[in-house]
């Protein structure tokens, strides 16, 4: 299964398929197994093992926090946290597998052509994907006119702070403008009266997709057939 091959509508079922398997997963046994079987699934379908790994460091900072919590809570049984930890992991490891399958336009087309969700909100969330991407850009944009004009942070960590307040201040600022030209721009090309809407691309739902969707759906029904073990 290639990139090209996988669509985003099926990334993302698979990735939230593994929110409903990990709700069963009630000891530490069954949660290393599910985890082996999906880092099978992520060893397929990940093209860019560092960017992977770096998009589940957030995840694994959450599991060893929640495992953390349970354990603490939990009459300090290290089983009890190591569950909880586990099945965080069993949570989020697929949606990080599958996140870089799943591009804004191409989900629009897919949730739009394939589902038949209403195009109208369909085409506004993706347009408020889109720009939530371009965020990061717009910061960095800001932090370089900020230090250009004699605005850079400090060395003390108020200064910093400082800093960090006046950039999301101007990010802000810079995105409510953005989304009103955005606003005004989609109504003035007719997305507020049109009822019937043409798609400059068709969503292909391939053999991939299938072959995934099966995948996911029997690691969502593993910890279920797993509960023996427990």
């Amino acid at each position: 299964m290639t990139r090209r091959r996988i669509g985003p509508l099926s990334a993302l079922t698979v990735s939230m398929l593994a929110v409903l398997g990990s709700v069963f997963v009630r000891a530490w046994p069954v949660a290393v197994i599910t985890i082996a079987a999906e880092l099978v699934l992520a060893g397929v379908v990940v093209t860019r093992a560092r960017t992977f790994a770096r998009r589940m460091g957030p995840g694994l900072l959450a599991a060893a926090s929640v495992g953390f919590s349970s354990w603490l809570l939990g009459g300090h049984d290290p089983l009890v946290g190591l569950t909880a930890g586990l099945r965080i992991v069993v949570l989020v490891l697929p949606g990080m597998a599958l996140v870089e399958y799943v591009e804004p336009s191409a989900l629009g087309d897919a949730l739009a052509q394939r589902l038949h969700l209403p195009a109208r909100p369909v085409v506004a969330a993706v347009a408020a994907v889109q720009r939530l991407e371009s965020l990061a850009q717009d910061w960095a944009q800001l932090d370089r006119a900020r230090r250009a004009r004699g605005l850079g942070p400090g060395r003390s960590p108020v200064a910093r702070a400082r800093h960090v307040a006046g950039l999301t201040f101007g990010l802000l600022v810079e995105s409510l403008r953005r989304s009103a030209r955005m606003a005004v721009a989609m109504d003035a090309r007719g997305f507020a009266a049109a009822h019937r809407r043409s798609w400059a691309e068709s969503s292909r739902w391939a053999g991939s997709d299938t072959v995934l969707l099966l995948a996911g759906l029997l690691l969502a029904a593993l910890p279920l057939m797993l509960q023996g073990l427990t």
